[in-house]
C-alpha cells in the first residue's frame, strides 16, 4: 500500500481536509491511502509572523496550500522560484538534496512531502543566520 503514513503521538493534533482530528490517548499511525488530501501536523504549523526568513516563507506558502487556504495551480510557480532562490544559497549536497526533494514534491502536487524537505533545512538555515548575526 502506497501514500502518506501519518505516526502521531498522544493528543497530537492534524488537520485533514479542514477538519481538525485529535488522537487518543496512545501513539497511532494512519494510513493516508486517497491521493491529494489536504493534510497539515498542528504542530508543524507555522504562523504568519513567524514566517520571517527564506525557508519559513517556502514552508508557509506550502502549508496554505495544504490548508486549503492558498490554491495549487497560483501558488506553485512562487514556491518553484523561492525554491530555486534558496539552492543559491544553500549549496551543500545535503541542502541540495533537500530543495530537490521539495521541487519534485512541489511539481507533483505533493505539499506535504515538500513542507517535510523544506522543514529539514529550517536548522540550517537557523545556524546560518546566527553565524552572520555574530
Amino acid at each position: 500500500m502506497s501514500g502518506l503514513v501519518l505516526k502521531l503521538s498522544p493528543k497530537e493534533r492534524v488537520l485533514i481536509n479542514g477538519a481538525v482530528i485529535e488522537n487518543g490517548d496512545r501513539r497511532s499511525r494512519l494510513s493516508i491511502v486517497t491521493p491529494n488530501v489536504k493534510i497539515l501536523r498542528l504542530r508543524d504549523a507555522i504562523h504568519p509572523e513567524e514566517a520571517t526568513t527564506p525557508v519559513r516563507r517556502v514552508c508557509y506558502a506550502a502549508q496554505l496550500v495544504l490548508t486549503g487556504d492558498a490554491d495549487p495551480d497560483e501558488t506553485r510557480h512562487q514556491m518553484l522560484r523561492r525554491i530555486e532562490e534558496l539552492s543559491q544559497i544553500l549549496t551543500d549536497p545535503d541542502s541540495r538534496a533537500l530543495l530537490s526533494a521539495a521541487t519534485e514534491a512541489v511539481i507533483g502536487n505533493q505539499f506535504y512531502q515538500c513542507l517535510k524537505s523544506l522543514r529539514a533545512l529550517l536548522p540550517r538555515e537557523e545556524r546560518l543566520l546566527n553565524t552572520r548575526l555574530s
